[in-house]
């Protein structure tokens, strides 16, 4: 004989499993809050549907059958599966994650304020930003992809330029109108405020090669505050703390808005280090690192063009 594999109605099956559970028609009735003669009428429907008897009635008490009982904690167990079924279709669809180690001082001066445009153009991809100036193991996974300053002397094919870097005498507005800077010999009655990061000395983004480079002499490079992240400095010179030697890069944004004018129209020096890309050794891009590659190079070509204009 052929098994009948219909589904008898929900609703009479909810109403039986309830009943079952809790033990009489008001208790189910109250927990689905319908009527217990609704109730009733479900259970009677489900009977006739499978064509046995659910319960043993005893005058006002039912007593659920042997059959009875462990359909009713199978049906239990399938409503819970439904439940949680209903529940991931309610949930945001999950997106894929990309991690990006970045160096601190870029990562809050020319990445977060451009991050929301990848965003806005792939909202189905999650950025998880690591500010860390650290060595990555990007062989290991421990990012997808890393933004370095430096030399760009590492391999072939693990690494991309992004962004050439200079140099520039920069101040608050209101040190300038306070303070008159018409040249560079004035920069000597000024405080200079230090990019003490690790790779300044190293790349000429210093105030002594600069003034080196300009054959500025008597001006003093002892006294000053000194920061060790490139940030810093910026965020000093914005607060009017004195004159900075900023990284271009870092600095456009204070530039573009304001915060910050630049001093000498020939006051720009190119440093040795850059910006670049960096992945994993062997390891080809693919999804979202390929496209989060992309879009910071489109970034890079339109901040690079926008460097003229201040």
């Amino acid at each position: 004989m052929a098994v009948d594999h219909r589904l008898p109605p929900l609703n009479a099956l909810r109403a039986f499993e309830a009943v079952v559970r809790l033990g009489s028609m008001a208790q189910a009735a109250e927990a689905l809050a319908v009527t217990p003669g609704a109730v009733s009428q479900q259970v009677r429907l489900l009977e006739s549907v499978v064509g046995v008897a659910l319960f043993h009635r005893e005058g006002r008490t039912l007593v659920p059958t042997e059959a009875g009982l462990a359909a009713a904690a199978l049906a239990g167990e399938a409503f819970d599966q439904l439940a949680r079924a209903v529940a991931l279709m309610r949930q945001p669809a999950k997106r894929d994650r990309l991690t990006v180690s970045v160096a601190p001082s870029f990562a809050g001066k020319w990445l977060a304020p451009r991050l929301f445009r990848f965003q806005e153009a792939h909202p189905e991809l999650e950025v998880w930003v690591s500010a860390d100036s650290a060595k990555v193991d990007l062989g290991r996974g421990a990012a997808d992809l890393a933004i370095r300053y430096g030399p760009g002397d590492g391999p072939r094919g693990e690494q991309t330029l992004l962004l050439q870097e200079e140099v520039l005498p920069v101040c608050s507005p209101d040190l300038l109108a306070r303070s008159p800077i018409p040249s560079p010999e004035a920069l000597a009655g000024q405080t200079l405020l230090h990019d003490a990061s690790p790779e300044s000395e190293v790349d000429g983004a210093d105030w002594a090669t600069w003034l080196r480079g300009r054959k500025l002499r008597g001006i003093s490079v002892r006294g000053g505050p000194r920061f060790n992240q490139s940030a810093l400095v910026i965020d000093a010179a914005v607060a009017g703390r004195g004159v900075a030697l900023a990284k271009r890069t870092l600095a456009q944004n204070d530039l573009r808005a304001g915060r910050l004018v630049s001093l000498f129209p020939d006051g720009a020096a190119p440093v040795k280090s850059a910006y670049y890309v960096l992945q994993a050794p062997e390891r080809e891009l693919g999804g979202a690192s390929d496209q989060f590659l992309a879009w910071l190079l489109r970034e890079a070509r339109s901040d690079a063009d926008a460097f003229d204009e201040l």
